[in-house]
């Protein structure tokens, strides 16, 4: 429903949701926990009514026989704005996207006018309004909610309870129940105060969006407890004491332990590590309620410049953790935090960052169970104040220092007894100020028993870690080997300064002593790997240099999943809405797309090209040996079965088990090769690949038993070309086809089984299939990362400027003679100077021809009068038209994913087919993709048509799609791509690669196609 009330004046209302105070009225904050006291669960169907401001609908609302039967229905948890309310007395549903009572998208700027703490008149305000019955006898009581957007005040049977921000945090009240009918009304605030402390890269989504529960104090309940499990890595003993807010007795079974809160017991255990969660299950009773116990030992300590836990190194292979669903936003259910945990699990994803606020506690509880480091980060940021040049950074400001205090306490205290939290965030991007200063105290003296990490501050005196985001593969490199640049900071995102080295002046504030104990420091790569589209590129790079250097403890890739929202359009096609899709100003257009995952939690090839990336077992197959290494942190390879599969054309040859010892952590151990696997790679077969695995022998909680955890390969040589076939009809006819900007004449050139058109040199038929090309390609559709970040990086941009997205192809000779064909001629844009020559020449070979490609980049590539930028060139190759009914392709080589030159590790070499359908992957937003590199032959066929058979000398990229990387270029939608009635195939000699410069360096040198004559071979056969 919305008000149609008049809005009330400035002075009618009180303007709590602009005070600087964290809120007013609620207990103290404590730790969640599971407890036998009696609970009434407040999830349901709540009546709403909507207003546009603060006033809300009014104060009869409150009333005990207030009639909202006229009002819609509303699910808590939910975001209105996520919601078509359904009103119950006429009316039609609402869910009003492209104005501020939709969801919203933004990166940094604030979607209000940046004047704290004020707020606009315009605020859109949901009251919530629930009838519930509680039972006789339920007694004192408390209200608990887990999280309210943005700002809430709580009323329950007429009574004010008080009010509170902090958007992803927990708070509590006092709740005077009556025995049967109780009535609470919530208004919630979509923008207050708080809003300017939660800029945090994400959609503005209001509401009840997390969990409502009374849950019954009986008298000797435990208010508060805190659980305190120590583990000594020498001893093997763990030390457990309970501290509580009453008396009460900790019970461990397993452990024999029974004792008294408040004293301390020193006992053998296993530790708790995120490979071995060991968790021992006891409870804690008093009088009035029996809490559960999920104790982990462990013990984090930094020691000389290395972060450690239980005594050995800790390396993060991590990502960041938005919760989100295209459905419902931040309102998770259990079974879908489950899912992204097993996802993240079998991924060899072992830690999280809860980017960029404390999780619902269920995820916390799940990651003890199932086993993943977690870094919890206090929800808080300000990025926004970037635009005033940080004036007015709350942080910095004495105003706000309750504020800022109360969002720390309220992470820590209801967290605090997770043994998975390994580390303390402060805040993320908040640049500086006295506030974090009071908060790493504060923490100091109630949790020092893990580490605490703000990126932020160059003098990193609140922080246990240097920390940056999206360095590049040689500043990393330098920060392994503590050779960084003085200063060592980055801007954002990635633009490096103070990297001359020397004496370059350190960033202001920093002190020389700052300077040196940064340089102490253990590195922890918060955010690199932007997922944004199609990539991340280098993440094998990223990881070598992780893996050789003690000081670099891991890294977490940017994000787990892409935050889109399910929509349809006008007509009814579905879609998944991004932040260009709100008609809106601000907007972060596309930035929320930048997931691991996609919206509906399918895979992308980028979380397959982390799993390899992140695998703790090296494999390393050679000629007569295979080594293994255990570079897990704590567990041996027990739990592993290493098997073993040699293909020979495609087909398993042989396969059996490789006799591994158990290796403890460190360890490494070559095992021979077994004389099965030699001799089936001996057996003469063209194309033979031996494959060792190592998966899991039994059942885990993440995975079945059979789940391949890491693997390694040999490929053989090419045995040489297969025998001709025999000798068949494939005369070709002269033909006229109708081209794309070239003429065609009705007399052909015949060379072996093909013919060309006399005037283009194009082929026209190779035996009896008909096709047409190839013409030079130097164009791809931009991906995300092509488009770099504004102007930075923006090669994308280059390319229109430049019209490389609109060659021209020019023919100057086609001589045919001794058996040859040799076609030559010049591409080039519209308007600049620099182009292509190239020649091809075709030579017949049995019932085929070979191709040999000539190409010389000519003009001014660079610093054009025009430009003044280097032009990089995204791909290398040739491009073929081929009959609509192609539908399935064959290949040798890397698959059966996407594969670019700087992302291919992860799929295997082998033989695969799909369908040209399925080759494609459906980014939300269309751009360059299912390309496959290391190709030694592909075939293309179809109903009705001859195959078409391409053979790499040695190799060769390809990509086969129903439209044309103009037609990717032109869509805004998967749905804007329609089958434009032929197979457009890319044979290629190279494509640049993918990179991470949406946010991040630029694509490293060795990833980009020089820009220098080149050559290159194919042989084409249809059969």
């Amino acid at each position: 429903m919305i008000s149609t009330e008049p809005v009330l004046s400035r002075d009618d209302v009180e303007r709590y949701w602009e005070s600087t105070a964290p809120g007013a009225g609620r207990r103290m904050p404590r730790a969640d926990a599971v407890s036998d006291a009696p609970t009434v669960d407040l999830n349901g169907v709540w009546r709403f009514g909507l207003s546009p401001t603060a006033a809300g609908t009014g104060s009869a609302w409150i009333a005990d026989d207030f009639d909202d039967a006229g009002w819609d229905a509303m699910p808590v948890p939910s975001h209105w704005v996520l919601e078509e309310f359904t009103p119950l007395a006429g009316g039609s549903a609402r869910r009003m996207l492209g104005t501020d009572e939709g969801p919203l998208y933004t990166n940094t700027a604030y979607p209000i006018p940046l004047d704290p703490p004020r707020v606009s008149t315009e605020n859109p305000t949901g009251d919530h309004r629930l009838v519930f019955d509680v039972p006789e006898a339920f007694g004192p009581a408390v209200l608990r909610f887990e999280g309210v957007d943005s700002c809430a005040k709580v009323w329950l049977n007429g009574e004010e309870l008080g009010w509170s921000t902090g958007s992803r945090l927990p708070f509590e009240f006092d709740a005077p129940l009556r025995s049967g009918r109780n009535v609470l009304c919530v208004r919630v605030h979509r923008w207050s105060a708080g809003t300017y402390l939660e800029d945090q890269d994400m959609w503005w989504l209001p509401g009840i969006f997390r969990d409502v529960r009374l849950l019954a104090r009986p008298a000797g309940a435990i208010d508060d407890h805190f659980v305190h499990a120590d583990y000594d890595a020498a001893t093997g003993l763990g030390t457990l004491r309970v501290d509580a807010s009453t008396e009460a007795v900790v019970e461990m079974p397993e452990l024999g332990i029974r004792v008294p809160v408040g004293e301390t017991v020193t006992i053998p255990v296993e530790p708790w590590s995120a490979e071995r969660p060991r968790l021992y299950r006891g409870t804690l009773r008093s009088s009035g309620e029996t809490i559960e116990l999920a104790v982990g030992f462990r013990h984090v300590e930094i020691v000389e410049g290395v972060f450690t836990v239980n005594g050995r190194p800790v390396t993060f292979r991590g990502v960041n953790r938005h919760e989100h669903h295209p459905d419902t936003g931040r309102a998770l259910d259990r079974d879908t935090m489950i899912r992204d945990i097993v996802m993240m699990k079998r991924a060899n994803i072992d830690a999280v960052r809860t980017s960029h606020y404390p999780p619902h506690p269920e995820f916390l509880r799940l990651c003890d169970e199932y086993g993943l480091w977690v870094i919890v980060e206090t929800d808080l940021e300000t990025h926004g104040f970037i635009y005033e040049g940080w004036v007015h950074n709350p942080p910095a400001l004495p105003e706000w220092r309750d504020a800022v205090m109360d969002r720390l306490v309220r992470t820590v205290e209801p967290h605090k007894n997770h043994p998975s939290i390994v580390v303390w965030s402060l805040a993320n991007e908040s640049m500086t100020g006295d506030g974090f200063a009071e908060m790493r105290r504060w923490l100091d003296e109630r949790d020092p028993s893990r580490a605490v990490i703000y990126e932020r501050d160059p003098s990193y005196r609140d922080s246990d870690f240097y920390s940056l985001m999206y360095p590049s593969l040689e500043l990393l490199d330098q920060i392994g080997r503590r050779e960084e640049p003085r200063g060592g900071r980055l801007s954002m995102h990635g633009m490096v300064f103070n990297e001359s080295g020397g004496v370059a002046p350190l960033p202001e504030g920093v002190t020389e002593a700052d300077e040196e104990r940064r340089r102490a420091l253990p590195f922890l790569l918060v955010e690199y790997a932007h997922a944004q589209g199609n990539g991340p590129g280098s993440l094998q790079d990223y990881w070598r240099i992780i893996r050789a250097h003690d000081r670099l403890c891991g890294a977490f890739v940017w994000e787990w999943i892409d935050h889109g929202l399910n929509a349809v359009t006008d007509d009814g096609v579905p879609f998944v809405m991004h932040g260009d899709d709100v008609d809106y100003e601000p907007r972060g257009g596309r930035f929320g797309l930048h997931g691991l995952v996609f919206s509906d939690r399918t895979p992308t090839p980028g979380l397959v090209e982390l799993a390899k990336a992140h695998e703790t077992i090296g494999i390393t197959v050679g000629d007569n040996t295979v080594r293994i290494v255990n570079n897990r942190h704590s567990a041996d390879t027990a739990d592993l079965a290493f098997r073993w599969s040699v293909e020979a054309d495609g087909e398993v040859a042989a396969s059996g088990l490789l006799s591994v010892p158990a290796l403890a952590p460190g360890e490494s151990a070559e095992v021979s090769i077994p004389d099965a696997a030699a001799t089936a790679l001996a057996s003469g077969a063209r194309d033979t690949v031996l494959t060792v695995e190592a998966a899991l022998a039994a059942d885990e909680i993440w995975a079945p038993a059979g789940h391949v955890v890491a693997w390694g390969q040999r490929v053989g040589a090419v045995r040489g070309a297969e025998k001709p076939h025999a000798a068949r009809d494939t005369a070709p006819r002269a033909v006229s086809l109708r081209g794309d900007g070239f003429s065609r004449s009705d007399v052909g050139i015949v060379v072996g089984p093909a013919a060309f058109d006399k005037a283009t040199g194009r082929l026209l038929r190779l035996g009896q299939l008909e096709l047409d090309g190839p013409v030079l390609d130097l164009y791809r559709a931009p991906t995300e990362n092509d488009h770099g970040q504004g102007e930075t990086n923006n090669i994308a941009g280059v390319w229109r400027k430049t019209m490389l997205h609109r060659l021209l192809h020019r023919v100057d000779v086609v001589d045919a003679h001794d058996g040859r064909l040799r076609v030559s001629g010049r591409t080039a844009p519209r308007t600049h100077p620099h182009g292509v020559a190239w020649t091809m020449t075709w030579t017949a070979d049995g019932d085929g021809l070979v191709l040999d490609v000539d190409a010389d980049f000519v003009g001014p590539w660079i610093d054009t009068p025009y430009m003044h930028r280097d032009i990089l060139v995204p791909r290398l190759g040739l491009l073929f038209g081929l009959p609509g009914a192609a539908e399935r392709v064959t290949w040798f080589g890397r698959g059966p994913g996407e594969t670019y030159v700087d992302s291919f590790e992860a799929s295997r070499v082998g033989r695969f087919a799909q369908s040209i359908d399925d080759l494609q992957v459906p980014y939300p937003v269309p751009q360059e993709n299912g390309n496959h590199v290391q190709t030694r032959w592909l075939e293309v066929a179809g109903a009705g048509i001859p195959s078409l058979r391409v053979e790499g000398r040695p190799e060769f990229d390809f990509t086969a799609r129903r439209w044309t990387s103009h037609d990717l270029d032109r869509a805004a939608k998967p749905h804007d791509l329609v089958d434009s009635g032929r197979v457009w195939l890319n044979i290629d000699h190279a494509q640049q690669g993918v990179g991470s410069a949406s946010v991040g360096p630029a694509l490293p040198e060795k990833y980009r196609i020089p820009r220098e004559r080149t050559t290159w071979s194919v042989r084409l056969e249809a059969r």
